[in-house]
């Protein structure tokens, strides 16, 4: 068959997705799909609307159905969907009904496998019940890991003779590994809908499609590799957002406006005034380390501009004390990071006492060496050094979807309306 592209409507909101639709169909989508969160949200009527505003393009209906095969396809099919989506996890039985109504009704039925093991086995199995088309599907939460893989693709494209769909970070870089391995249909989600112009966007997956190329996209998920390259792309509140609101350290501010710090933990601990542990751990930091004092909140200086020369030289990228630091003017005209929650024109002694490298307390997080530490106009947000890929990867998916509807509301709508707010307030 013909390649398709599918443009994945994985929205909450109707409205929204219908415009999202409109653009990408402009942009040269064959297939719309109403996603599982659409379906969920918006009920049949999804696929009511979607039918009647295109009456020429194949509608899938996304169900995810794990059970009573019949009546969802039923369901699907009398709304007017073209293709409805069965887990290939559901037992053999609902997939026969689901393919029994499909026939009755005329529409096609495809397995999507997330979350079979075997998936060459049950893509076999599938076949031999009737299923019109079987998809390989990297889930949302696998792909903020940074696993993305053709592996399953190839194979099971290898062994069965129905049209095989990709579905989960698809975009136009790696469509050509996609088709390579087998692909018949190459269904994108965010790499179109969270585009500030999804016309655009579409037309770079096709392209990538018609002329069997790597095409740069500016929508992907990153690996570990990638961090530093992650954390400086997106914002302090996009990162906390990503952590369910955790994360952000408390009363901990940048001596000025535009700072912009990306690294890893090196921890201090000490007490109010005393600096030598501080100064010493500059002797221990690695180029990009962030070094992140914990000076029990007070009000002498542990930090000043001698020991941010000192970082400067070595280029560490920053500092973080819940204490007070001084010297700022200086500070500030040699333009290093440094963000605390006091200031104080007074040093204390270099008595020595606390430790480098153990487990510590700033601006109410827990900080250990290696984790993640960003700075910017917002504030101080740590990121624990072993959920650090995935976190990444959501903050860019939520720096993504603010740019979508940061377009919409330019195009004259308001934050309310966008959102439908009035509508999800809690009853």
């Amino acid at each position: 068959m013909k390649t398709m592209l599918q443009v994945a409507l994985d929205i909450e909101n109707l409205n929204r997705a219908v415009q999202i639709a409109k653009e990408s169909v402009k942009g040269g989508a064959d297939w719309i799909e109403a996603g599982t969160p659409l379906i969920k949200s918006e009920g049949m009527n999804t696929i009511r609307v979607l039918r009647r505003i295109f009456p020429k393009k194949v509608i899938v209906a996304d169900m995810k159905t794990a059970d009573v095969g019949r009546f969802e396809t039923e369901m699907a099919a009398k709304s007017g969907a073209d293709v409805i989506c069965v887990l290939g996890t559901a037992d053999d039985d609902t997939i026969k009904e689901s393919v029994k109504a499909g026939k009755q009704y005329g529409v096609k039925i495809m397995v999507d496998l997330l979350g079979v093991n075997d998936r060459v086995k049950r893509a076999k199995e599938v076949e031999k019940i009737g299923v019109d088309y079987v998809c390989i599907h990297t889930s949302i939460d696998e792909q903020m890991r940074g696993k993305i893989s053709f592996t399953d693709l190839k194979n099971v494209s290898k062994n069965v003779n129905i049209p095989v769909a990709v579905a989960g970070g698809i975009n136009s870089e790696n469509v050509l590994p996609a088709l390579k391995s087998g692909a018949d249909i190459i269904i994108v989600g965010g790499a179109i809908t969270k585009e500030e112009n999804v016309t655009i966007a579409t037309r770079r997956i096709k392209k990538a499609i018609k002329e069997k190329r790597i095409v740069k996209s500016k929508i992907k998920k990153y690996t570990e590799k990638d961090l530093y390259k992650v954390f400086l792309k997106v914002s302090t509140p996009n990162i906390s957002d990503a952590m369910h609101r955790k994360g952000a350290m408390t009363g901990i501010k940048g001596l000025k406006k535009g700072y912009k710090m990306v690294g890893t933990a090196l921890t201090v601990k000490t007490m109010d005034g005393d600096w030598a542990k501080t100064v010493e751990a500059i002797e221990k930091a690695k180029k990009g380390d962030v070094i992140v004092i914990d000076a029990g909140s007070g009000n002498t200086a542990v930090w000043g501009e001698l020991a941010s020369w000192s970082c400067r030289m070595k280029k560490i990228s920053g500092v973080v004390v819940d204490g007070a630091v001084r010297d700022i003017d200086n500070i500030i005209k040699m333009d290093f990071p440094v963000f605390s929650r006091n200031i104080s024109s007074a040093a204390g002694e270099p008595k020595g006492y606390g430790e480098i490298g153990t487990e510590i307390v700033c601006g109410g997080q827990k900080v250990r060496n290696d984790d993640w530490v960003v700075g910017d106009d917002s504030g101080v947000v740590v990121v624990p050094k072993e959920s650090a890929v995935e976190i990444g990867n959501r903050a860019l998916d939520v720096m993504e979807k603010e740019n979508r509807i940061r377009e919409e509301i330019k195009r004259g709508s308001v934050l309310s309306v966008v959102m439908e707010l009035e509508k999800w307030e809690k009853v």
